[in-house]
């Protein structure tokens, strides 16, 4: 009798249900699934756009003709190109100028409003207002202040300088461009750098002053090793951004680039050669090509400068 009704327990009894671990075997493409989406956008608007550049530049196609394969033609042309030569020295220029400035005085900016003031809060909103400003909008209104009926020479002039040819000159209009892009980005990497200086313990400041270091050693003994990491990556962001700059200096020296075209960079001259009815793109692929390779290059030499101090 025991045995016949451990039979029928057995057989009424219900069947376990599937485990999470079979049904998700089961499920082997819902990963996917979710991360479709962003890998559609980055394939379509990312991934084909680069695969089409590096294909464009081995030819000689234009906006209306598809073109023929042409090898390293376009690489031996910008070789002898001047205006090629005068673009890469100017984002060579810009690269220069920038990233000095934006590595440092952002962080001295974050030292400044980390503090616990009254109305610290309005002045960590002003310098930050800059970038959440449109770069069109910020470009017009630096060229109206320093145009030569501007703002800046109505100030000059009233105070016996004269008027300066911000925008007429070659040089001054270039470092005139520096200027706004190192105004437009500070309160970005401030906010990096405000991060960065969280993570600092305040022992380490306290026990510097007990020895007797003050703000400026402090400064480089403490804040500086200890936020070195964040500006290792603030070079890294702000070179790169200042080598394919456009809009600043679109907006201040015009689309032909300045006088003469000498304020150009790399990124303008690919935009005007490459556009219109009759832009070859071919050509102005090999120049993106240029400044692709020239920025990843940028981007491990800083990389290659940290690890050596690290060593």
């Amino acid at each position: 009798m025991k045995s016949s009704s451990a039979a029928t327990a057995t057989a009424t009894a219900p069947r376990p249900g599937p485990s999470r671990g079979r049904i998700r075997r089961q499920l082997p493409s819902s990963p996917w699934l979710f991360a479709a989406p962003g890998l559609a956008i980055v394939g379509i608007f990312i991934l084909y756009p680069f695969v089409s550049t590096v294909i464009n530049s081995f030819t000689d196609k234009r906006t209306l003709i598809p073109g023929e394969y042409v090898g390293l033609d376009n690489f031996r042309e910008l070789l002898h190109d001047d205006m090629f030569w005068i673009g890469l020295r100017n984002s060579t220029l810009y690269v220069v100028g920038v990233v000095p400035a934006l590595v440092l005085l952002p962080l001295l900016l974050a030292m400044l409003v980390q503090k616990h003031i009254p109305g610290i809060t309005f002045f960590r909103s002003a310098f930050y207002a800059p970038v959440v400003a449109s770069v069109v909008v910020v470009g017009l209104i630096w060229v109206w202040m320093l145009d030569e009926r501007g703002l800046v020479n109505a100030v000059l002039e009233a105070v016996g300088v004269g008027k300066v040819g911000f925008l007429s000159d070659q040089w001054l209009l270039l470092f005139s461009a520096m200027a706004v892009t190192v105004w437009k980005g500070l309160g970005y990497y401030m906010i990096i750098y405000l991060a960065a200086l969280a993570n600092v313990p305040r022992e380490l400041h306290e026990a510097a002053a007990v020895d007797g270091a003050g703000a400026v050693r402090r400064f480089f003994t403490v804040t500086v090793p200890a936020v070195r990491s964040t500006m290792v990556l603030v070079a890294a962001l702000s070179s790169v951004a200042a080598f394919k700059v456009f809009s600043e200096v679109y907006l201040m020296a015009g689309p032909n680039g300045g006088p003469a075209g000498e304020d150009t960079t790399l990124v303008m001259l690919v935009q005007r050669v490459g556009t219109g009815l009759t832009g070859r793109v071919g050509y102005a692929s090999a120049m993106s090509v240029v400044v692709f390779v020239v920025t990843v290059a940028l981007m491990l030499l800083v990389l290659r400068a940290d690890r050596k101090e690290d060593a």
